[in-house]
């Protein structure tokens, strides 16, 4: 890979949103416009969007911001400290490229990844750091390391199943938080997540496998995020829950993820990396 990197970079990490017209990216332009700590460097849309060429504040319907919206990535991109991509997959992977390129932090909340994609994702990180996680809440990353703590404790007889609950627009099911969850009580019995998941349930299923791990996905509303691991023994239950109301938890997240990841060397983090829990 070629190098884009910005030799003349500013003192504050300037910070690249991609899907800037997305519930994520309009949040996470307003935060970058709080934090005194990094600047909103750039936005990015698909081609053909109709805030391509506006300025970005001016087409959310506040004051200017002096950022204009556009399609080129590689322009954007070269200039930045930091992409924050809450996207979709291909996109994702076709930003990932261009972020290495520049050797910028690439902090991904894109859900929906498959395996594919996350092969991409491992190439692009040896030239530069990918901060990727399923969510980027404090709260949810704490429930993270107590998932896998619990199922490490608790025998093949205590079932598995993580609940979510999401607005009725989102696309992927189960959610990447839900995943990362299974992913953490796998770990916890020294597996993965690919040996204990149970497909989707209908129909006559048959009992169920021990030791095994289901997932519910639950969509209507405007539900933020809700998420239940359940641990079913014999005779008695133990629910762990994270209950998310306000979005700005996880753009949060994501830019103190862009800041704490200045100064790391290529490679795949995670929140539980930034929040110092691994």
């Amino acid at each position: 890979m070629s190098d884009l990197q910005n030799t003349d970079a500013p003192a504050l990490p300037g910070i690249i949103v991609t899907g800037a017209s997305g519930r994520m990216g309009q949040m996470l332009i307003r935060l970058l416009g709080e934090n005194p700590h990094v600047r909103l460097a750039g936005a990015l849309e698909r081609p053909g969007h109709p805030w391509i060429g506006r300025d970005v504040g001016e087409a959310m319907g506040a004051a200017p911001l002096g950022v204009t919206v556009s399609d080129d990535a590689v322009a954007v991109i070269a200039q930045a400290q930091a992409v924050i991509d809450f996207t979709a997959p291909a996109a994702t992977v076709a930003f990932a490229e261009l972020t290495a390129q520049a050797r910028a932090v690439h902090v991904i909340g894109t859900t929906g990844l498959e395996q594919s994609h996350l092969d991409c994702l491992k190439a692009a990180a040896r030239h530069a750091p990918i901060i990727r996680a399923g969510n980027m809440s404090l709260g949810v990353n704490l429930l993270t390391g107590l998932t896998r703590k619990v199922a490490a404790v608790l025998g093949e007889d205590w079932d598995i199943e993580v609940v979510e609950a999401h607005h009725r627009m989102k696309v992927d099911a189960p959610s990447g938080t839900a995943l990362m969850l299974g992913e953490a009580a796998a770990e916890g019995r020294g597996a993965t997540l690919a040996e204990l998941r149970t497909p989707a349930r209908e129909g006559i299923t048959g009992a169920r496998v021990p030791g095994s791990i289901g997932f519910a996905a639950i969509r209507g509303g405007d539900v933020v995020g809700e998420h239940d691991v359940v641990f079913a023994g014999e005779g008695e239950r133990i629910v762990l829950r994270h209950l998310a109301t306000d979005r700005a938890i996880f753009a949060r997240g994501a830019i103190r993820a862009a800041i704490w990841g200045q100064d790391k060397g290529p490679g795949e983090y995670d929140m539980q990396d930034v929040l110092g829990l691994n």
